[in-house]
């Protein structure tokens, strides 16, 4: 797996790639980096992750178990409320939300309610509750009696222990609450779990009660203010009928308010005044009808039959019967014949007679027409004085029903009030609450904590993660050489070699086989040590198969390989600090070269410290000084060495040399370079480290390439930086760096390939000596 992950690289360390050549960290990456910091710093693991579970099995032992019990309550959305008609209740079921139900959550969780659980309980001067409880260290909490302190701070530790100890949580998106409770003892957490189910579920009723109390006092207040409206509203509408004279005789319509007196008589007077014009008409065209029968000599049957009077009927009847013998008779025996004159003379005295009688009709018809028009037009004077007097009502009648629609509004409004406030009794009679319990807690018959596989893992978790970061701090702190790729990607110059620290034994070894166990034992300690100083500049001559030789061998096949084109190679080494081993990595470079059959001259260039005089040549009376101020001789003042051929040219300073780096940088000191260049094909200087003195950088000119050496995870990086950007003369031509004084045991952490393994099995001595053997 190296899928790339988005962790751009920061600094280029001793594990990074050379710089430019990856933007990104990869997985792969990421993770061989973390195994490379825990082998590095695999102390602070082997003792932060055992220290903390050390802890953890402590705290395993020393913990009291606690057990954990659990109580489920539902908050009811579907309740029923006694003895309410729910269409008409103020408070009806509405649907639960979840802000609802969050809500109840944190009145669950309120310190009202724990404190109401612990006072019901009587819990608070419980040792479990007050600071004591039990366990191995609960005597280092009870060292004060609870008679010492306060009721109410008391009251505030047993709070703090309860909620604590309390869990309050919605299971899921549903409206059941998880309540549960953590104790030393499983029947205490049943009963303290239980008790806080109980203490919400009393909580919710006495809160209705008290609510529906308030509210029902209030509507006592306020239906006591509403009859009183109600009853000023009443008089005032009373008031004001008798002061404007309006009288009620009957309920009308809801909309029209009661009816007055005046209404009805207009009422009345309008049906009278229809009746008597009625009347009119009808007298009216009897009388015209009768003045039609009179023109007519004999009224037809129509008439008569309309009339209904018997003497004109008759009269009529015998008229015709008259007129019929007339006719006969006047047709058989003449016009003029006796019988027939009498019929026509008794006719015309039965017209008269019809006449007569049709006029007196006419005059009652008449009499009758006047009555009825003077009725009409008495009651018509009537309806428009009352009309008159309708109007005048009517203005005084907007204030009235003004009056009227207020003493309404405060009837309708007492009359709810009312109704709410009995329902507010019955609702005070039989309180209800939403709540209800579903699962009762049980004493649990496990411990809920500590768990030992949980607090172990989660031990060996916390101490791996600490490990990391402390061993994060230390890398990033440890701002050191480790490795080449970290010496070539700060400093952008190759990493020549990495030579092994020389070991003490090792060279203590070496000075036994040459000196022998007597000497050992007749020499003191301080020999000793100089001896094994002098011997550790020729360890490529006691040891040449270690991998020491085999790192300085690539140092001068780098050396041969360079542009330069000169036959013979002046190569200057150098360090930034004293007692980084330059001048051991000098001498056994030098007699290496010598020892390869190459003519080399080594030269102590360091003329304030000449520790490789003192290594070489302690006895030496003459050398570059003196060369220099022509004293002796080039050939008198250098020495040789019989093994390795090596000529060394020793530094030998009678009294301190205060302005050494005019001599390295005079045209004198030039001069014996170059006859030195003429007569060996190497010629290797020993100058001093940089930092406290200039003078390498006052002999840079003679030199063709310079040699940096690095103590291994001593010299800070900074300070390498610094000294080479203030010499670019320096590092221009700078060859390379040599990274020594390696720990090898610990530089495989950093690098696997610089392991013993990877040169001493297969190309070391031992390989050697098992070939021979």
């Amino acid at each position: 797996m190296n899928a790339p992950v988005s962790l751009r690289k920061q600094d280029q360390d001793y594990y990074s790639d050379p710089p430019g050549q990856n933007d990104f960290f990869s997985f792969s990456e990421i993770m061989e980096n973390l195994w490379r910091i825990a082998r590095r710093q695999y102390l602070v693991f082997l003792f932060i992750i055992p220290f903390s579970l050390i802890l953890s099995f402590a705290y395993l032992i020393t913990a009291p178990a606690k057990y954990a019990s659990h109580a489920m309550l539902l908050i009811d959305s579907s309740k029923v409320r006694i003895l309410q008609q729910q269409s008409q209740s103020p408070m009806g079921d509405v649907p639960i939300d979840t802000a609802q139900v969050e809500t109840q959550v944190e009145i669950l969780k309120s310190e009202n309610m724990g404190l109401s659980v612990l006072r019901e309980g009587k819990l608070i001067n419980d040792p479990e509750f007050s600071g004591a409880g039990r366990g191995l260290l609960a005597p280092l909490f009870s060292w004060r009696s609870s008679s010492e302190r306060s009721e109410d701070k008391l009251s505030r530790e047993a709070l703090a222990t309860f909620l604590a100890r309390r869990t309050i949580s919605r299971v899921g998106r549903t409206y059941v609450l998880d309540i549960g409770y953590t104790s030393l003892d499983p029947n205490r957490a049943a009963l303290v779990a239980n008790a806080i189910a109980d203490a919400y579920i009393v909580d919710q009723l006495d809160a209705k009660y008290q609510a529906t109390r308030r509210a029902s006092g209030w509507l006592q207040d306020r239906i006591r203010e509403l009859r009183a409206q109600v009853s000023t509203a009443d008089r005032a509408v009373l008031d004001y009928k008798e002061s404007n004279n309006i009288v009620d005789v009957g309920a009308a319509g809801a909309s029209t308010g009661a009816r007055l007196l005046g209404e009805q008589q207009l009422g009345e007077l309008n049906s009278q005044v229809g009746t008597a014009r009625a009347a009119t008409a009808e007298a009216k065209a009897r009388l015209e009808r009768i003045q039609d029968m009179l023109r007519q000599e004999v009224p037809d049957a129509a008439v008569a039959d309309s009339l209904r009077n018997e003497v004109i009927t008759k009269l009529r009847t015998q008229y015709l019967e008259m007129a019929n013998r007339e006719a006969v008779w006047s047709l058989r025996y003449g016009r003029d014949h006796l019988a027939a004159v009498n019929l026509r003379t008794q006719m015309q005295e039965i017209r008269r007679s019809i006449v007569d009688e049709l006029r007196r009709i006419g005059e009652s018809y008449m009499s009758d027409y006047k009555i009825a028009k003077a009725r009409e037009e008495a009651v018509e004077k009537d309806l428009v004085r009352l009309v008159a007097d309708s109007q005048s009502t009517n203005r005084d009648r907007l204030g009235l029903r003004d009056l009227e629609s207020t003493a309404q509004v405060y009837h309708n409004i007492y009359d709810n009030f009312l109704q709410r406030y009995m329902e507010a009794l019955q609702q005070q009679s039989f309180p209800i609450t939403e709540a209800r319990v579903i699962s009762a807690a049980a004493p649990p018959s496990q411990k809920s904590s500590p768990v030992p596989a949980m607090v172990v893992s989660i031990a060996g978790t916390i101490g791996l993660l600490l490990s990391f970061a402390v061993a994060a701090v230390r890398e990033a702190t440890d701002r050191v050489f480790r490795t080449a790729r970290q010496v070539e990607g700060t400093l952008n110059l190759s990493c020549l070699a990495v030579l092994p620290l020389l070991a003490e034994d090792d060279t203590d070894k070496s000075v036994d086989h040459r000196e022998g166990r007597r000497m050992r034992k007749e020499i003191d300690l301080g020999q000793r040590q100089a001896l094994i100083e002098r011997w550790s500049v020729r360890h490529v001559i006691d040891d040449p198969l270690s991998p020491f030789a085999e790192a300085l061998r690539s140092i001068k096949v780098a050396v041969d390989i360079s542009g330069r084109i000169q036959a013979t190679k002046v190569i200057g080494i150098t360090s930034t600090l004293p007692k980084e081993g330059k001048s051991t990595v000098s001498s056994n470079f030098a007699q290496l070269i010598a020892h390869a059959g190459k003519s080399v001259v080594l030269v102590d260039g360091d003329l304030r410290n000449p520790t490789l005089t003192r290594s070489l040549s302690p006895e030496a009376v003459s050398g570059v000084l003196q060369v220099l101020d022509g004293s002796v001789s080039i050939e008198s003042a250098m020495h040789h060495d019989e093994q390795t051929s090596l000529s060394f040219l020793p530094a030998v300073i009678n009294s301190r040399i205060v302005h050494s780096n005019e001599v390295l940088s005079s045209a004198a000191f030039g001069k014996l370079i170059e006859r030195l260049r003429g007569m060996y094909e190497y010629v290797i200087i020993d100058f001093p480290p940089l930092a406290p003195v200039v003078d390498v950088r006052a002999a840079s000119g003679v030199v063709d390439y310079f040699l940096f050496v690095v103590e291994w995870g001593q010299t800070r990086t900074s300070l390498v930086q610094h000294q080479l950007q203030s010499a670019p003369e320096i590092k221009e031509k700078t060859l390379g760096v040599v990274l020594n004084k390696v720990n090898a045991n610990v530089l495989s952490r950093y690098e696997s390939y610089y392991e013993k393994s990877y040169y001493g099995a297969d190309y070391g001595a031992a390989s050697v000596r098992s070939m021979s053997g």
